[in-house]
């Protein structure tokens, strides 16, 4: 933190953590027929480590958060990325089902930890009022991976093998532990105020619904993006090769997304903002679900279905924080647990009128309704908000 230089350095540590969460959360999405294929399972079994995966985040964002909150930044921060990368890297090698889902649950511990406190460490590098954009930036890692690295894995594991994927991600790990190293300074934790805040903080009825609304909100775009691969080739018709430039047309969507949701933190309540963002989602995701057969027509909802996605990370963290205060970095982390919950909840209900024989659309609809009880959490938040600040109001008025 000793000059400008030196702070964005450390966010760009961040960032590359980012990137290579963002890798091993979505690359899995791209090769799941091959991961099928090649543990000798169906698609609804594979998606399981997806789930998996999402467990893992929900059980070790508050527990290694509050352990590693005791440690200085960049300590934490290495054991976590250096745990990431060692179970992504056992990842693949896992030869059956049951190894793949131990190895993906415990690759998914660090996951919420990091980007839980990544995300408070990212506002204190920067200036007052700029949080929303540092956030935006550990985040556009994720973004960036979904462009480059997700299309770039899931082709060598369709092509090649898909183990290979996640050795991929063992190697952006790594990278990751050398930045944090070389570029992060050490933040020493203000123990005092997050001890005698911590119970307070988790009594805070608000912050549980914004956790709620994570949850179900963010579990309508997984539900949709779980299938991303069978909606492509089988409802569109395209080419198994497509997957790869559809997966980069959402990532687009989604570093347009998250630089948009930065904003909008700033233009509106930051939860105001997760409300438009997932109307938007709604809207979108039941036209994709009438429109699904156009191939064309597809690809450009991949994209707005991407940007729609990360109009919420950036706002809904900040609300998070913003209503845990005191105890920042527990909120932030178990805020990425609900995204999480979202992610395994998502590709569970989408999945459902599946192995029922329906088409693969209908897991947009399950999204649509998911998205739609976020919009209507989001709002009664607001509500009840605005029916305390009148309450205050009045009774200082009288007083």
């Amino acid at each position: 933190m000793k000059t400008n230089t030196a702070n964005r350095k450390a966010l760009i540590a961040l960032a590359i953590g980012g990137f290579g969460i963002g890798l091993t959360e979505f690359v899995i999405m791209g090769i799941l027929p091959d991961v099928a294929k090649g543990l000798n399972i169906s698609i609804p079994q594979a998606g399981h480590s997806i789930a998996a995966y999402a467990l893992g985040v929900v059980v070790g964002a508050p527990l290694l958060t509050k352990v590693g909150g005791k440690l200085n930044s960049r300590t934490v921060l290495l054991l976590l990325m250096g745990w990431f990368t060692v179970f992504n890297t056992l990842s693949g090698f896992s030869d059956n089902y049951t190894t793949l889902l131990i190895t993906r649950f415990l690759s998914g511990l660090p996951h919420g930890a990091f980007f839980g406190i990544g995300a408070v460490v990212a506002g204190k590098l920067v200036k007052a009022g700029k949080s929303a954009q540092a956030i935006a930036v550990m985040f556009s890692g994720l973004t960036i991976a979904n462009v480059i690295g997700v299309p770039t894995g899931t082709y060598i594991g369709h092509h090649y093998d898909w183990s290979l994927s996640f050795f991929m991600v063992g190697i952006v790990g790594f990278m990751a532990i050398l930045s944090v190293l070389f570029w992060m300074p050490k933040i020493e934790p203000d123990l005092p105020k997050a001890r005698s805040n911590e119970n307070k903080g988790l009594r805070n009825g608000e912050l549980w619904a914004l956790i709620a609304l994570t949850t179900i909100g963010t579990g309508g775009f997984f539900a949709w993006y779980s299938y991303i691969a069978p909606l492509v080739t089988d409802i569109a018709g395209m080419g198994e090769n497509m997957v790869s430039y559809a997966m980069i047309l959402a990532g687009l969507g989604m570093v347009v997304g998250n630089f948009l949701g930065a904003k909008m933190a700033e233009w509106f309540v930051p939860l105001k903002a997760v409300a438009i963002s997932l109307s938007f989602m709604v809207l979108l995701l039941i036209i994709n679900a009438v429109v699904a057969t156009n191939p064309q027509i597809l690809l450009i909802m991949t994209f707005l279905m991407g940007l729609a996605s990360f109009t919420v990370s950036t706002p809904i963290q900040m609300a998070i924080i913003n209503t845990s205060r005191g105890n920042e970095m527990l909120g932030s982390s178990m805020n990425q647990s609900a995204f999480n919950m979202g992610n395994a909840s998502g590709a569970y209900l989408a999945g459902l009128p599946i192995a029922y024989g329906y088409s693969v659309v209908y897991s947009g609809i399950v999204g649509a309704m998911l998205a739609g009880t976020g919009v209507a959490i989001a709002i009664g938040i607001l509500v009840y908000r605005r029916q305390r600040a009148n309450k205050y109001r009045k009774l200082a008025y009288n007083s």
